[in-house]
């Protein structure tokens, strides 16, 4: 059986998932999968989670990881000289860093943000090594982005390949409204609009507090409810209580699994404008909430025709598709679901993009 290395930064969230979406799609297509994390201790519940043949932990700090990495280089050369691996699959730009030190093995970096490949650095790192490397972005988006910034390599090197979901298994997880609000401390009668994400400014919770201000008093018994943590929080709710709404604008924190409790809400609202992909829509679709999202980034191939699309930061479109999700009747919310579904199991599901992969790899000398 041939064999792939794959190379994690870290198993922090979403990066965890990400390793085990790409060990099971490898699995498929006949690959025994080594999955390494740069960063991080030996885990149980990590090496359960990978869904590789093999998990290592090279068990590096955040500070270990700075400057060449030349320890960490000396860590995968050593893996590497035990193994023959047919390719690497390397996320974000330290890990594909670090495996292109490898000689002769072809990497297949995965890029999940916007700018990577801003630094000269980097772009001179990728032009270097052009010839045993691929880039994949997780949205047309980076794809994009991407060969803007490497504009001297073939586009042919730079694919889009979208994250998935494992949809049974998150659809089985995920509690009912009842036990999902009970457990959130919850009214049970509230129209609750949802937002998570990291309390910064390219997610742009701002515009969303101003346009529930707007439309609040039109639904009583209205709530908006904002997962996470960030730099942003003190900001964020002096401006809840400037427009007089602290008592309507909940900020839960960090929920561990907090997909598991979609069902508590009512509809769920992106305000970014750089999302790279946007799995979290992808489990607020699982969940079959109705959504708007701010019409940039990624999220747009996320939900296609089914969220409601406003101009990032217009706080007044926002408020008119906000006031339209919750007057959406049982039907609609059902007919939603169900065009959120279909979209899911044909785009963003392992089985999905298999083929893709396959031909993609095709494409390796």
């Amino acid at each position: 059986m041939k064999k792939v290395i794959q190379i994690c930064h870290s198993y922090g969230a979403p990066f965890l998932d990400v390793a085990r979406q790409y060990a099971t799609t490898l699995c498929s297509l006949g690959f025994s999968v080594t999955t390494v994390y740069v960063k991080g201790a030996k885990s149980e519940e990590v090496i359960r989670g990978s869904a590789s043949d093999r998990v290592i932990f090279l068990n590096n700090s955040t500070k270990d990881i700075r400057g060449l990495k030349l320890k960490q280089i000396a860590q995968l050369r050593e893996i590497c000289k035990k193994d023959s691996f047919s390719f690497a699959v390397a996320h974000r730009f330290k890990s594909i860093y670090i495996a292109t030190h490898i000689k002769d093995l072809h990497v297949i970096g995965v890029n999940h943000c916007f700018g990577d490949y801003k630094r000269f650095s980097r772009r001179w790192h990728i032009y270097r090594n052009k010839k045993n490397i691929t880039l994949l972005g997780v949205s047309n988006a980076i794809r994009d982005d991407m060969r803007k910034s490497l504009s001297k390599l073939e586009d042919d090197k730079i694919h889009t390949l979208y994250n998935r979901v494992d949809y049974q298994s998150l659809a089985a997880s995920q509690k009912s409204k009842r036990e999902a609000r009970n457990f959130l401390q919850l009214p049970e009668n509230a129209y609750i609009f949802v937002n998570v994400g990291r309390l910064h400014k390219d997610k742009d919770q701002k515009t969303l507090i101003k346009a529930f201000a707007e439309i609040c008093h039109q639904v009583p018994n209205s709530l908006l409810v904002i997962l996470g943590e960030g730099e942003l929080q003190v900001e964020l709710q002096e401006l809840s209580k400037r427009l007089s709404v602290e008592s309507k604008v909940l900020f839960l924190g960090m929920v561990p699994k907090a997909c598991q409790y979609f069902k508590a809400f009512d509809s769920f609202i992106l305000t970014s404008d750089r999302e790279p992909f946007g799995m979290v829509l992808l489990e607020a679709m699982v969940a079959g909430l109705p959504i708007a999202i701010a019409d940039c980034g990624g999220a747009p191939e996320v939900t296609g025709n089914t969220a409601l699309k406003f101009q990032f930061g217009n706080d007044l479109q926002l408020s008119e598709l906000m006031l339209k999700l919750q007057a959406l009747n049982s039907l609609q919310i059902t007919a939603k679901a169900q065009e959120m579904q279909k979209r899911i199991r044909q785009y963003f599901t392992d089985e999905a993009v298999v083929h893709q992969f396959e031909s993609i790899l095709k494409t390796i000398p």
